[in-house]
């Protein structure tokens, strides 16, 4: 890796680290160079303009998701360990990822209705995300650990819903059961999806 990309991932690192606190519309040029101690200028070389920031920033987050999320889960045997390796993840990208949580929660709430480049981006790493989840259901249903008729787009759906929750639950309200709800919710869901005892 050149010294110049070392740079940009160092601060690229430290804009979500910005990002997961004050939003990424609170991130700019301006804010981002006082939290590296590098000039706006430099930094204006990189990036350009803010939205281009928030773009490259979005990028970025997406492939650490993919290297602490995604592929240690696709490591894991098919069907149901696959899952729930793909929950555990998931549930500590959440938990330890960034001091604000995760990036995504937080910057589809705020760009939930504003058009343009950085929801579309958003829009179209929530649909991936949820297409993995659901694919990664496939499997369980392939592998016989899930009932053939069952929906794995509810699922995912429904798992979705459980990770907004425990984010809320443990961000928000500071419960100290968040993890256990979120992993009964989890669990719960399984169960439901599992073929019945003959």
């Amino acid at each position: 890796m050149s010294k110049g990309t070392a740079t940009r991932q160092a601060v690229l690192d430290e804009a979500a680290r910005v990002a997961s606190r004050v939003g990424l519309g609170g991130l700019t040029i301006g804010s981002l160079a006082a939290a590296t101690q590098l000039s706006k200028s430099g930094l204006f070389a990189h990036f350009q303009s803010k939205e281009s920031l928030q773009l490259q920033l979005l990028d970025h987050a997406r492939a650490r998701f993919v290297e602490l999320v995604v592929r240690p889960a696709l490591a894991a045997p098919r069907g149901e360990p696959r899952l729930r390796e793909l929950f555990r993840c998931w549930l500590a990208w959440d938990t330890d990822g960034l001091p604000g949580g995760c990036l995504f929660v937080g910057a589809s709430a705020e760009f939930d209705d504003q058009p343009g480049p950085v929801r579309d981006r958003l829009v179209q790493d929530q649909r991936d995300w949820l297409d993995t989840v659901a694919q990664v259901f496939r499997t369980g249903i392939a592998e016989g650990h899930f009932r053939p008729d069952a929906d794995p787009e509810q699922f995912a759906y429904d798992l979705h819903g459980a990770m907004l929750a425990f984010h809320h639950a443990s961000r928000l309200l500071g419960d100290p059961d968040a993890t256990a709800r979120a992993t009964r919710a989890f669990e719960a869901l399984l169960l439901a999806a599992r073929p019945p005892a003959s």
